[in-house]
This record gives C-alpha cells, structure tokens and sequence, in this order.
C-alpha cells in the first residue's frame, strides 16, 4: 500500500491510542479494517493503491451521509451527532476538495479533450473525468453539470 495515506492511518491509530482518543481511535480501526478487507478481496499479498483507498474512504463517506440522513428522519439526533463525528475523521484523509471553478475547468478540458459534443458522448467524458475527480467532487454533480453542458 502507499506509504503516504496507509501509513498516515497506521501513525494517528497509533498516536490516539497513547493520547487516549477512544472513539478517534475506534473510527480509524474501522477505515484500517476496511482497506485490509478490501485488500484480502483484491487477492494474496495484494495492497491497494492511494487511489484505491481514496475511493474506499468516500464510499464509506456515501454511506455515512446515508446512515446521517436515515438517522434525522428516525429523530435519533444522538445518532446523527455521532456519525457526523465519524465523518470529520475520516474526512481527514480525503484529498482537498475541488472547488467548483475547479470542476467547471475540468469539465470544460475533459470535453475539449474527448471532442464531445452530445449528450451521447457523456461516458467518455466522465471516463475522463472521473480519474482527475475520485474522492475530490461528487460524481453526481460532475455528471450533472456534464450532462447540462452537453444538452442531456
């Protein structure tokens, strides 16, 4: 696995458990256990990439925004106060978001790159796109923006 954010998890486990952060610690055993299950998944010996766990993160980011919605709508406040807690931390390691300057350029050169034109050439855009944009921007938004400049 990459030294930079595998180790980075590794090394604040470590330093939340001498400094005695029981539920900081609690939620990064969770993300550790996550990639080593992703990485059994993957096959003997394998490790994941950086971009692999970015995007390991922010599925379990989607899942947390989920649970936090589910949570409001039950009025469990208690729930929601915890979840959104869990979320900082693990926002922690997610690449700075792009801004939306940011993505609008993006967009703009992913179709001047693939020379789309319609909205049937969207896939190739977002093809594109979604290497430059992974656990940096919400697909979603980047596909709708994609899709209302290419007239879908």
């Amino acid at each position: 696995m990459p030294v930079a954010l595998f180790e980075r998890i590794q090394s604040d486990i470590k330093d939340s458990l001498r400094s005695g952060q029981k539920e900081r610690l609690s939620i990064l055993r969770m993300v550790m256990s996550q990639i080593k299950n992703k990485a059994i998944e993957k096959g003997r010996d394998a490790q994941l990439t950086e971009d692999e766990i970015v995007d390991l993160l922010s599925g379990m980011l989607r899942k947390m925004e989920e649970s936090v919605a589910q949570f409001t709508i039950g009025g469990r406040e208690d729930l929601v106060e915890k979840e959104k807690a869990e979320m900082v931390i693990v926002r922690e390691f997610m690449p700075e978001p792009l801004s939306n300057d940011q993505i609008d350029a993006l967009i703009a050169e992913a179709i001047r790159e693939t020379q789309a034109a319609s909205a049937k050439e969207m896939g190739s855009v977002m093809k594109w796109l979604t290497p430059r944009t992974m656990g940096r921007a919400d697909n979603r938004v980047v596909s709708q923006k994609v899709k209302a400049l290419l007239g879908g």
